[in-house]
């Protein structure tokens, strides 16, 4: 029962971060996650040696997430 608890107040902690936002707004911020999500994926995946080929290290994964470069 706890655990039903505490997941529900997190889900309405949640969800009331996207109160007053339109629909589109909301799939607009699901789809930048999802495509974020994807490409840290993706990079994670890469060994470093690839990494290094395209000009990247490790610690630069989140700043090309963020920045979509």
């Amino acid at each position: 029962m706890t655990f039903y608890a505490h997941s529900r107040t997190h889900t309405e902690q949640v969800l009331a971060g996207f109160q007053g936002l339109s629909l589109g707004a909301l799939i607009a911020t699901l789809k930048t996650w999802n495509d974020e999500r994807i490409t840290r994926r993706e990079l994670n995946g890469l060994t470093d040696r690839e990494l290094a080929d395209i000009g990247l290290s490790r610690s630069d994964i989140e700043i090309v997430v963020k920045r979509g470069r």
